[in-house]
């Protein structure tokens, strides 16, 4: 595992907790993060998650997420051993969804 994963693995580990037990706000509470990936000069990390229930609540979710994004760098920088913390760009994983998808049109072939 290269330094980049390893960074990128730490700093889903990391987020999840700020998200889970610092945030006060409610509507993060059923996020789950998903990914991290980095740019290889570590200036920018793409932060995937997916939201627990209606699917309705992306918007709000990463309005909250971003809202709150100057507050996970500041706990980040805390937690994290690395020299400069990364900005941070929320993404909702579409991937769970996609995958969902296909389960549908797979069982609805089997009918």
């Amino acid at each position: 595992m290269g330094t980049t994963q390893k960074i990128e693995c730490e700093m889903q580990r990391i987020i999840s907790i700020i998200i889970q037990r610092e945030l006060k706000d409610e509507s993060v509470k059923l996020v789950t993060i998903t990914g991290i990936k980095l740019l290889s000069d570590l200036s920018k990390a793409t932060v995937y998650y997916t939201v627990m229930g209606q699917i309705a609540k992306k918007e709000a979710v990463n309005r909250s997420l971003n809202n709150a994004k100057g507050f996970i760098k500041s706990s980040m920088a805390k937690k994290m051993n690395i020299r400069r913390i990364p900005d941070l760009v929320f993404e909702f994983d579409k991937a769970l969804e996609y995958g969902n998808k296909i389960d549908e049109i797979l069982n609805n072939l089997k009918k």
